[in-house]
């Protein structure tokens, strides 16, 4: 079963933000709206500022209006709250992302769960997940990561999962419960495996589509997986790479990539499989959000 498809994650995301750059200028030419995307990020953590970066590249590109806050490290929680307060009766924006990790001393779930749902474009707040959790996929916005996993599953097996058995390994509220929900929702049968589960590679050996989201670099090994399925590997991990050489590391996911390709049918490599999607999917919800607050719906993929 060597040779394994190599699902891409940048040809993916790409065609995601094609068609989102489409309904962007769609909108504009309609209803003289641009697309308004405000990011905030408190504090200097580097890889924090990387990634807001590139989320604030992405959305000029897609012809939105970004707009980045960068707040103190020692911003107060009510500084926080306040600034999301004048955010949410913006009717100039319609997406809000607070970039996490907050600073310790601020509670980022108050935070989150201060912004409108119609504007969380990360799918983070409650009446979203519980959207979610209902079946409910067509009014809410759906968490990033999760989404973009879930168009890589279609990409190998269509929009129905009838009779297929799927396992996630990891039950964060960022990525395996949601994950999970999305699978059950495309009529898989889902089990939601995590680090107190009992004979681990028995239960994911299982899997016709396998999900890990556990954090850990090379967990999953080829005799974890069952012949033939689809592996979605979300973690990225970086590890020592001494071998090329001194203080050099290297990027790599939750499955030993080269031996489960040997047995998958079917794989996403670390970096440039779900990694690409994420900021695609913050895109496109961000479209979604603006096309719903004027009483309209994209077309999308």
């Amino acid at each position: 079963m060597a040779n394994a498809i190599v699902i891409d994650g940048k040809k993916a995301a790409a065609k995601v933000i094609d068609a989102v750059k489409a309904a962007a200028s769609v909108l504009a030419a309609e209803t003289g709206v641009k697309t308004g995307l405000a990011v905030v990020i408190v504090g200097d953590d580097p890889a924090s500022h990387t990634y807001v970066s590139a989320k604030g590249r992405m959305a000029n590109d897609c012809g939105f209006n970004s707009i980045q806050h960068t707040l103190p490290a020692e911003t107060t929680q009510d500084q926080l709250a306040k600034l999301v307060a004048s955010l949410n009766e913006d009717p100039s924006i319609h997406g809000i992302l607070v970039q996490l990790p907050l600073p310790q001393h601020l509670d980022a779930d108050a935070i989150i769960q201060s912004i409108k749902p119609e504007k969380d474009v990360d799918g983070l707040h409650v009446v979203n997940a519980g959207k979610l959790a209902t079946g409910d996929v067509t009014t809410g916005l759906i968490s990033c990561t999760p989404a973009g996993a879930m168009l890589l599953v279609r990409s190998i097996h269509g929009k129905d999962l009838s009779g297929l058995n799927a396992v996630v390994i990891g039950r964060s509220n960022l990525f395996g419960k949601p994950m999970a929900q999305l699978l059950l929702n495309a009529n898989a049968t889902v089990t939601t495996a995590h680090s107190r589960t009992k004979d681990l590679s028995y239960v994911a050996r299982a899997a016709d589509i396998l999900v890990a989201a556990v954090g850990r670099p090379e967990m999953v090994k080829a005799n974890w997986i069952k012949p033939g399925a689809t592996v979605i590997d979300v973690g990225i991990n970086r590890i020592d790479a001494s071998e090329r050489s001194e203080g050099k590391s290297r990027l790599v996911g939750d499955v030993a990539y080269d031996e489960a390709s040997e047995v998958a049918a079917a794989i996403t490599p670390v970096p440039g499989g779900v990694g690409p999607m994420t900021i695609a999917m913050l895109m496109e919800n961000t479209i979604i959000a603006a096309y719903r607050a004027n009483g309209l719906t994209p077309e999308l993929l």
